[in-house]
């Protein structure tokens, strides 16, 4: 089991590229970017491709989802954020990723200067949440390097929650681990890319543009010959362009997330500093009488929809709640208040762990392309952790037109047989 303290936030700053991109000779020609796909992974390499690419470098982004910002499954995400395994192992490259995510949550944070930002953003505002980021305890001084993890007994552990149940006498606490409001988030992230173009185009140098297309692209030759390069990030809806159809080693999973709230006869809250739980199941806690318990694992589904069916909320709940329960008896007293749930893309095991797939993919796509195509999928559900550093290394790939910028552990599943 472990405790996941979801209100301390330790954020940072964004470090400029350090080695120079190969793009100076070409920065008075204009070039032409497709980012499909408007989640996690698609606006990280919007935000980089904007703030690595050369200050007089005319560039423009159109930006694919007919869902609009956060309208698949990164959107729906549970919002906790820690860079280790179920095992409490620390993952690969597990402090880069963490210390690049943490910049991005910095940048969409400082995007959103208000409650009436969020409000446009999103449509609503959770005065439970606070907003992108847990603020029950929130210190944006506090920078670390890593997420450190502290074993705890019983006694420790039911002075974060009250009744909390423990068969082992052992749980592992994260304190800076972080819960994120993950559609709030997406939505400041997209603010922060406006904010740059804007900046930028009012330098005197480069212009710069990005636009929001909300539409579908349903095969990539309609793009053909109007780009210079097209950023793939579909997440499990990259199987579905006819070129890249059983071509990725992917298996999909759709994933149903409980809303449960406390109702108003019941007068114990959950604790002020009370952290989010993982175990058998996980509890993101959203506030004293909210949370979301997750998830399910529905392999080899197609459907994307983030609408969930009395019935399928039904079966979520009856699988879910006594695995909750089993650790935080409380929760039996919780009711509840709604269901979502998104697709998620599993990658392959490899040596390393499941990793993402990254890289240019012409050389599956055929000969006699005049566009670059890159690929960033499979981030499976730690799209959260892993967009940051993701995304910037794929923008400098981009950018470079070097594959080479990408760690080969994350380009190696081309070559070998991609069928999943």
């Amino acid at each position: 089991m472990v405790l996941f303290d979801s209100s301390i936030s330790p954020l940072t700053h964004p470090a400029k590229l350090s080695s120079p991109l190969l793009l100076s000779s070409l920065s008075h020609r204009p070039l032409r970017y497709a980012v499909l796909g408007a989640g996690f992974a698609g606006l990280s390499v919007a935000w980089h491709l904007l703030k690595e690419s050369p200050k007089d470098l005319n560039l423009h982004i159109d930006l694919y989802d007919e869902m609009g910002i956060g309208g698949g499954a990164s959107g729906v995400s549970g919002g906790l954020l820690h860079p280790y395994s179920p095992k409490v192992k620390l993952l690969w490259r597990g402090v880069e990723c963490w210390k690049e995510c943490m910049k991005l949550l910095s940048i969409a944070e400082q995007a959103v200067s208000s409650e009436e930002d969020l409000v446009s953003l999103s449509g609503e505002f959770d005065q439970d949440f606070g907003g992108i980021l847990d603020r029950r305890r929130f210190n944006a001084k506090n920078c670390l390097a890593n997420c450190k993890i502290e074993i705890i007994d019983k006694n420790a552990a039911e002075k974060l929650v009250p009744h909390i149940h423990m068969p082992f006498n052992l749980a592992f606490y994260m304190p800076e681990a972080i819960n994120v409001n993950s559609k709030y988030y997406l939505n400041a992230l997209f603010l922060a890319c406006q904010n740059i173009v804007k900046e930028l185009s009012a330098s005197g140098f480069g212009k710069k543009n990005l636009c929001l297309q909300k539409k579908s692209v349903n095969e990539l030759c309609e793009l053909e010959g109007e780009y210079d390069a097209v950023i793939i990030c579909l997440g499990a809806k990259a199987d579905l362009l006819p070129e890249l159809a059983g071509k990725l080693p992917l298996r999909t999973c759709r994933g149903v997330i409980l809303h449960l709230q406390l109702p108003d006869n019941i007068g114990e809250d959950y604790p002020d500093h009370g952290p989010s739980i993982l175990s058998d199941a996980w509890l993101a806690i959203k506030g004293n009488r909210s949370l979301y318990l997750g998830s399910t694992w529905e392999w080899k589904s197609r459907n994307s929809s983030s609408n969930v069916s009395a019935d399928e909320a039904s079966d979520a709940l009856q699988e879910l709640l006594p695995k909750a329960s089993a650790i935080y008896p409380g929760i039996t007293s919780w009711s509840f208040a709604g269901a979502r749930a998104g697709l998620r893309a599993m990658p392959p095991l490899t040596p390393h762990g499941s990793l993402p797939l990254l890289g240019c993919v012409n050389n599956i796509l055929g000969n006699d392309l005049k566009c670059k195509y890159w690929l960033l999928g499979g981030l499976g559900s730690r799209g959260l952790l892993y967009h940051g550093w993701l995304g910037k290394l794929t923008a400098e790939a981009v950018l470079s037109c070097n594959e080479q910028i990408i760690p080969s552990e994350l380009t190696s599943w081309k070559n070998k047989d991609s069928r999943p």
